[in-house]
């Protein structure tokens, strides 16, 4: 280790050493890179999710997962790198416009792209998507053709929700971050792939003619086309880590903590479709229940006044 002797300890002792200005400038450089790091690992997150969508069913896994459990994971993977790269750029103050920029390419992939592709997939192993508009007769289905659509939809909505969101910040970088306009990309995502995980978990086994396959499909392109318009949509979305995790905790934030955790690791499949769920619906749930709420305003009749007979009249009269 290189140190430059700076001065002498008030004690009259031996020099007080300090670490050299080159290798404090090292120190910075690694502390600035760990966010590029981590939007990074989103970025690959998403491609692994794209990736492992594409594998055959059949294929062989750990744990017996199947392909679609393996990129829905990845999608919850890149959620939670996507959460540290910007926590670790506030702490460390190495923010920068380079890295807004890479984490919007980062979220795209991740969060945009993939869960789009993992729902083709799902419906085309339930029910079979073939070539909508360029297929034969027999590949060119209603439901193939809807299904493509939707999808391109949602990778639609997710580019204009994270280009609005940049914009938004840059007007206002002081605000206090604690709601987003429109659902946030990373939830659109997680409630796709919470949905993915819940299918393969609980369905994935049963016969190709049983009817929750068909109803799978459908419930699944309905999913994604409901999140992509909630990505767009003028809704109040509360930013969950800001809100309840950011700062000191309260009693009932540690006590809903407390109560949920057991949930996840007993039945994670279905709580996190449960949580994803009640996420999604809870903005345009309190935009109705405030609009059926507010009182309407008081029916105000206009005043009559009597006013003089023209004199005119009374002459005539």
């Amino acid at each position: 280790m290189v140190y430059r002797l700076t001065h002498r300890s008030s004690s009259g002792g031996d020099p007080v050493k300090r670490p050299s200005t080159r290798r404090r400038r090292l120190q910075r450089r690694t502390v600035a890179g760990l966010p590029t790091w981590f939007t990074l690992s989103n970025l690959l997150c998403g491609f692994l999710a794209i990736f492992f969508a594409s594998r055959p069913y059949d294929v062989e896994l750990p744990w017996q997962w199947t392909p679609l459990t393996m990129a829905a994971t990845f999608i919850f993977l890149g959620m939670f790198f996507d959460t540290l790269d910007g926590r670790v750029a506030r702490l460390t103050g190495q923010t920068s416009e380079l890295g807004e920029q890479l984490d919007s390419m980062a979220d795209m992939v991740a969060f945009g792209t993939a869960p789009a592709f993992i729902s083709i997939e799902l419906v085309g192993q339930l029910i079979g998507v073939g070539t909508p508009f360029f297929g034969s007769e027999k590949a060119d289905t209603f439901f193939g053709r809807a299904v493509l659509v939707i999808s391109g939809i949602y990778v639609a909505c997710a580019a204009l929700r994270l280009a609005r969101f940049n914009i938004e910040a840059h007007r206002d970088p002081s605000g206090d971050h604690l709601s987003f306009r429109g659902m946030p990309s990373p939830a659109a995502a997680g409630t796709v792939a919470s949905f993915v995980l819940l299918h393969q978990h609980f369905l994935a086994k049963r016969e190709g003619d049983h009817w929750t396959v068909s109803t799978a499909a459908v419930a699944m392109v309905a999913i994604m086309l409901l999140v992509a318009v909630a990505m767009v949509s003028r809704l109040r979305y509360p930013h969950v880590a800001n809100r309840y995790l950011r700062g000191k905790a309260r009693f009932n934030t540690i006590k809903k903590i407390v109560i949920i955790a057991p949930l996840l690791v007993i039945w994670p499949q279905m709580s996190l479709a449960a949580a994803f769920a009640i996420y999604a619906l809870s903005a345009p749930a309190i935009w109705t229940w405030k609009r059926l709420a507010a009182k309407p305003p008081p029916i105000t009749h206009p005043t009559t006044s009597k006013t003089a007979p023209d004199e005119s009249e009374e002459a005539l009269g």
